[in-house]
């Protein structure tokens, strides 16, 4: 990679990383911050202020994209992070469940993600793509780590308000590397592509969907996770990054191997599929353990750690993919759909996996996650070989 697509990659992907951050800081103390709170004693009113954030980014991700693909990047990319910062600050305030639900929504609403991953396309070279996105899955997937640390020890340092302050202060800093440190890259010039034409397009559609569940079991996963650590583990808290650090670090070398061999050799689907079925027999793990079994800390961390090359590796490569299938002029769009599919499920697994706890027991989150994994698993495994770096497939449509 050139020095101006590192620059553009790792300057893009601490956006990315930053918009994560405001998702994964709260999730590891958020559950057990909110029994505090008017209205945080229901477990479904604490899944949907942790899902909401993710039915706000779904509504904004295709509109941002459009917006980015006309209108240009930057400066869509600096809307969604003053929505971002605004939200930050009502949460920060907030001394009932409904305003956090409310603030939440506005921080989502800030729907960057399409303009920042289209951005690092429109930076980076064809043969480069594949590395420059697995920047930004890294930089989510540090951003976890970080935050699984970072969480506990801000909380007991400013609370949960100071939590979110400090998120909307982050995102204005953000404003200012977009306009001064990311580098500006060329609009594409091609012929504008209805958005409908997008939605349509077969491939682009069994990735939308695989965002969609991979997000929504991570999210509903976490719903049930700190409660469980904490009654199987006998660890507090504010020591579970003890568990997660590790887990998450170990896991960034275990899955990056299969992805270099998988674009070297042209294999990536049959890497796509052996980490899908790598995340259903997680999910059926898990939902043994609790359900059938003493559950064992030990048992829970190795399936985490199974969770996380899984996830790494599909997070890592499918933006890449969907970048390269889309059509030329109609990145931003395709990107955009994705982003809302990836947005719908980190919805649905908060809200979902917090009334499934709440009314059927922790156990019947995991069957939901195995079901929704599945059912990803048997359309991954039909779709077409997908395309090496550098190649361009032709377009088509479902």
């Amino acid at each position: 990679m050139s020095g101006a697509e590192v620059r553009a990659s790792a300057s893009l992907a601490s956006i990315f990383a930053l918009r994560m951050l405001g998702l994964f800081l709260i999730l590891p103390v958020f559950a057990v911050h909110a029994k505090g709170l008017s209205g945080g004693e229901s477990a479904a009113m604490v899944g949907l202020a942790m899902g909401i954030y993710g039915l706000a980014q779904s509504f904004g991700q295709i509109p941002f994209g459009i917006a980015s693909d006309k209108y240009g990047r930057k400066r869509v990319i600096v809307v969604g992070l003053v929505l971002f910062a605004l939200g930050s600050f009502v949460a920060a305030g907030a001394q009932d469940i409904g305003w956090v639900i409310a603030g939440r929504a506005i921080q989502g609403a800030g729907a960057i993600s399409a303009a920042v991953t289209a951005f690092i396309a429109d930076s980076t070279r064809e043969e480069h793509r594949t590395k420059a996105m697995a920047m930004v899955g890294a930089s989510i997937g540090l951003t976890f780590a970080v935050s699984l640390v970072a969480s506990p020890l801000l909380y007991k340092a400013i609370g949960m308000g100071g939590i979110f302050g400090l998120t909307g202060v982050l995102a204005l800093a953000a404003i200012g590397v977009v306009l001064f440190v990311v580098p500006d890259a060329p609009m594409v010039k091609a012929r504008r592509v209805p958005w409908g034409e997008v939605l349509r397009h077969g491939e682009l559609m069994r990735l939308n969907f695989g965002v969609f569940a991979l997000h929504m079991t991570q999210m509903a996963m976490f719903v049930v996770l700190p409660a469980a650590l904490v009654q199987y583990a006998g660890l507090p808290v504010a020591e579970h990054w003890k568990i997660y650090l590790p887990v998450v670090l170990a896991s960034f070398v275990f899955m990056l191997p299969p992805v270099f061999i998988g674009e070297k050799r042209g294999l990536m689907k049959q890497v796509f599929v052996a980490a899908i079925s790598l995340l259903l027999l997680v999910q059926i793990g898990m939902w043994l353990t609790l359900s059938h079994f003493a559950a064992h800390w030990g048992v829970l961390v190795f399936l985490l750690f199974a969770f996380f090359i899984a996830f790494n590796i599909l997070e890592a490569c499918q933006p890449s993919l969907v970048s390269r299938i889309a059509p030329a002029a109609a990145k931003g769009t395709a990107l955009g759909v994705y982003n809302t599919l990836q947005a719908l499920g980190l919805f649905c697994g908060g809200a979902l996996g917090g009334w499934l706890k709440q009314f059927a027991g922790a156990p019947s989150v995991f069957v939901m996650c195995a079901v929704a994994t599945l059912t990803w698993l048997i359309i991954a495994s039909n779709m077409k070989n997908l395309p090496r770096r550098g190649v361009q497939p032709a377009s088509a449509t479902a």
